[in-house]
């Protein structure tokens, strides 16, 4: 199998996993692979490189096809079973697009996104001051019509009880301790420029402009 030695350092290219190779297809060494991409027609066209995961050798596709729900890959070099068989169970991975222009065409990897606070946007239709903390997003979430950002806001156990009677908080208050065990919730946002105003990566926030009853504790 033909690898080409890849001499840019693998430290200073970022590589994101593309796919894993699996099992061959047909004598001429193709292979089913399992995508780990958005972008299977952009990173399986030919001429497209893919690198191992120590950024040390590359695989160029020669060719591609989907079927199903899986991709089928014809790497350079790669042109018998026995040669397709080696492969199986390798990661191939690809670099990372260019976080300007990502940025200029509003596109986000997930992981860009998980760990940003979240905080209430200007003018937001809720009418609450701006830059009121919302929560964190713990995740992003791929929904069949767009992407849904998770939020997660760790509150007071005290903050999500109903009112009780005082008979029945002095007999529950002697069995908890002085410190309210955090509670988290959670809630799902579409992941639309309507909703999703602003991100800024460097300061690592984004903005939200939700509407009543989106976010359960605003």
């Amino acid at each position: 199998m033909q690898q080409t030695e890849h001499h840019e350092d693998p430290q200073q290219v970022e590589l994101l996993r593309v796919c894993r190779i699996g099992k061959a297809q047909g004598l001429k060494g193709e292979v089913n692979v399992m995508a780990f991409t958005d972008e299977p027609e952009r990173r399986f066209a030919p001429g497209a490189v893919l690198y191992s995961k120590d950024g040390s050798h590359e695989f160029t596709v020669l060719g591609s096809r989907s079927f199903k729900n899986r991709w089928i890959v014809l790497f350079e070099g790669v042109n018998n079973r026995d040669k397709s068989e080696a492969l199986r169970g390798v990661e191939l991975y690809g670099p990372a697009d260019d976080p300007e222009e990502m940025a200029e065409e509003d596109a986000w990897y997930p992981k860009d996104l998980i760990g940003l606070r979240v905080e209430l946007a200007e003018d937001n239709g809720l009418g609450l001051p701006v830059g009121q903390l919302v929560g964190t997003v713990v995740d992003v979430i791929d929904g069949p019509a767009q992407s849904l950002l998770k939020l997660r806001r760790k509150t007071k156990a005290t903050e999500t009880q109903a009112t009780a009677s005082p008979a029945t908080e002095a007999a529950e208050s002697k069995e908890t301790s002085e410190t309210p065990t955090p509670v988290e919730t959670t809630a799902l946002v579409p992941f639309v420029d309507q909703l999703v105003p602003d991100i800024d990566l460097s300061e690592g926030y984004l903005t939200l402009d939700p509407p009543g009853g989106l976010i359960p504790w605003l």
